[in-house]
């Protein structure tokens, strides 16, 4: 995905449950090692990543694009990070903190 520009995802999530758990598993991981910082602005979650993960950032969202339901994704990489931006539509505003929990998952203390 080139940098900077937005992508729509499709609605349904196609992992299967033991695959969706793994990816889970593997954003904590990438979430506690690398995630500075985080802002929620409505249907909007701003994550800022180390920019040593810049390569597992990348990754996470390449393949959240082809099962994320209905996300938006902008990645952009800054001079001493990398960031994401996640928008949630309008439509599921009721379930946005259920479709951004798993990117805060395994978030520390550290990132606010």
């Amino acid at each position: 995905m080139p940098e900077g520009r937005a992508v729509q995802q499709s609605s349904i999530c196609c992992l299967s449950e033991p695959d969706y758990r793994r990816r889970i598993a593997w954003i904590e991981d990438l979430t506690r090692r690398a995630l500075r910082r985080r802002r929620r602005e409505g249907l909007s979650l701003r994550l800022v990543y180390a920019p040593e993960a810049a390569d597992d950032v990348r990754l996470m969202v390449e393949q959240e694009q082809s099962c994320c339901p209905s996300l938006t994704f902008e990645l952009r990489q800054e001079p001493d990070a990398i960031a994401i931006t996640i928008t949630v539509p309008e439509a599921a505003q009721a379930s946005a903190d259920a479709l951004f929990a798993p990117f805060l998952a395994g978030e520390t203390s550290r990132a606010t």
